[in-house]
């Protein structure tokens, strides 16, 4: 008959209950099963350059914009193609507002939008032509497609110490950013990548590739993580949440 008691018997019998054969013993009430409600993954766009969209080997989910997305729980929306910026045109022959209206705003609206880039204007041999006018009316194409989505501008990244023109770049951005009054992260004045990669100085020798440009794996995960940083005083790292 030993064989033939149950587990959960037994369990009874070790916390020092008892029961026998003849006891009839009550019926257990079951608790209704607690529903959670489901949880709407925020849509975030994020338009950019070789960083965000990626290069031969790096998809874009395997940019630091798909490391945000899935360690905040977005559902993220990558666009944008390598050597672009707001003016400069890469390969592709578009910059970015042509790659806006082409990729991404026909689409419904997200709950929030990031523009990441200028590396490539920086690039340029007069990389302020035209660059303010078209940051300008690329941020405002998208506050009048989409009014209430936080839009957020992101300054250009670097492999390493940045050049003067890549300063200038970036404070026509500030610029810019500050007369449409959208929030403006700066990874050059904040030093999310430091030093020369062939010199071995700073972090760009841990975070940055042999081409001294783009980020190793370990350095899109910590361009993410520094992007992170700087939208949670926003209140920008859970997009779509009251």
């Amino acid at each position: 008959m030993r064989r033939k008691i149950s587990y959960g018997l037994a369990v009874l019998a070790l916390a020092g209950c008892s029961a026998s054969a003849s006891t009839k013993q009550p019926e257990q009430v079951k608790a209704d099963p607690v529903v959670t409600p489901p949880v709407k993954a925020p849509v975030v766009m994020v338009l950019g350059d070789s960083y965000t969209a990626g290069i031969p080997g790096v998809p874009p989910e395997a940019t630091y914009a798909g490391d945000i997305a899935r360690k905040l729980g977005w559902q993220v929306i990558i666009a944008g193609h390598p050597g672009t910026g707001f003016v400069a045109r890469g390969s592709i022959g578009m910059n970015f507002n042509q790659l806006y209206n082409e990729q991404l705003r026909w689409r419904p609206a997200p709950d929030m939008v990031m523009v990441v880039g200028g590396h490539n204007d920086a690039t340029l041999k007069k990389p302020l032509l035209g660059l303010n006018d078209a940051a300008l009316k690329l941020l405002g194409d998208i506050k009048t497609r989409w009014p209430g989505v936080p839009l957020v501008l992101v300054g250009p990244m670097w492999g390493g110490d940045p050049t003067h023109k890549a300063l200038l770049v970036r404070d026509t951005l500030a610029q810019a950013a500050a007369s449409q009054q959208v929030p403006f992260v700066d990874p050059l004045r904040e030093m999310w990548i430091t030093g020369n990669r062939s010199k071995h100085t700073g972090n760009a020798d841990l975070y940055i590739r042999k081409d001294k440009i783009h980020p190793n794996a370990a350095g899109n995960s910590y361009l993410a993580d520094r992007l992170i940083m700087s939208l949670k005083p926003l209140g920008l790292d859970k997009p779509g949440q009251k």
